[in-house]
């Protein structure tokens, strides 16, 4: 039986999206959320808080998600966390490469706050039940 997702990592550099999404995650959710305004934050605060998951947003100054998400692959605390990418940026070709570079799923900006943390939890399940499956079948 999977664990219950109750630690979040929230990296995003608009304040007002972030009191939003800390707001639901914590209020609605019920979640144990920390929020990052960087990516560099967020690689200098994942091991510490050790999430369970990581919402990040894709287009941020500096580091993108997509280039922190390639930094947490080589930590060996951090690389295995799932990453759930959250943008604007979600036509097919650019979630295909989001997945291909190991994101565990997109939300789509704008978002409904009300199922924000309904949806979070059902990528938790989905990837769980994925992780399952492949422990189940084992090696190939």
């Amino acid at each position: 039986m999977p664990e219950k997702l109750t630690r979040i990592l929230y990296v995003e550099d608009d304040e007002s999206i972030a009191q939003i999404v800390m707001m639901t995650l914590e209020d609605l959710g019920g979640f144990t959320a920390i929020h990052c305004d960087s990516g560099q934050k967020a690689l200098e605060t994942v091991i510490d808080f050790a999430p369970q998951l990581i919402l990040m947003d894709v287009m941020m100054p500096k580091m993108s998600g997509p280039e922190t998400l390639e930094h947490l692959r080589k930590m060996p605390g951090a690389k295995d966390i799932p990453v759930v990418f959250v943008t604007a940026k979600a036509q097919i070709h650019e979630q295909e490469a989001y997945m291909k570079l190991g994101a565990t799923g997109i939300i789509v900006k704008p978002f409904d706050p009300m199922t924000l943390s309904e949806e979070v939890t059902s990528l938790w399940d989905r990837f769980n039940a994925n992780l399952d499956k492949s422990q189940a079948t084992g090696p190939v």
